[in-house]
């Protein structure tokens, strides 16, 4: 993941990033289950890692991708990231959980880390130096506001 550039210090690039580890790290683990024959443990890390991708691209592409796509000059790669996400999402949530096809996913997960890595290593850095603050502040949460008693 990006550690150079200083975007993950904007709490959504953050929080993205964050997810990407997990989502990596569910990814890998699904990964060496397949390879190693261990399909019992494979169909339910599938469905994790389902359940942490897709509200993950659900945000990216509801928050920051809304907003690069408006701005304008990443317009083209955020519909290519999209069209990524979209056939990851087709490929990995057909799979049969009775007849899983492991290839598939396979190849599939080998999409999902070459598109995090371009999200991690170009588009986040680009966010940060192309979108005006305002932008950020549609879609970074503010604080909660304070309870008073």
């Amino acid at each position: 993941m990006c550690n150079y550039c200083g975007c993950r210090e904007f709490p959504l690039i953050g929080r993205l990033s964050q997810e990407h580890w997990d989502i990596q790290e569910c990814a890998g683990a699904l990964r060496r289950a397949i390879v190693e024959d261990r399909h019992g443990d494979a169909t339910p890390l599938l469905a994790e890692l389902l359940a942490r991708l897709v509200p993950h691209t659900t945000a990216e592409e509801n928050g920051l991708f809304a907003e690069l796509r408006a701005d304008g000059p990443l317009a083209d790669e955020v519909e290519r990231l999209c069209a990524e996400h979209a056939d990851i999402h087709g490929v990995l949530g057909a799979i049969d959980p009775a007849a899983p096809d492991w290839p598939a996913v396979l190849a599939a997960l080998d999409r999902l880390h070459q598109h995090i890595d371009h999200e991690e290593h170009g588009l986040f850095p680009a966010a940060v130096i192309m979108l005006p603050l305002d932008a950020w502040d549609r879609i970074t949460p503010g604080p909660s506001p304070a309870v008073t008693g």
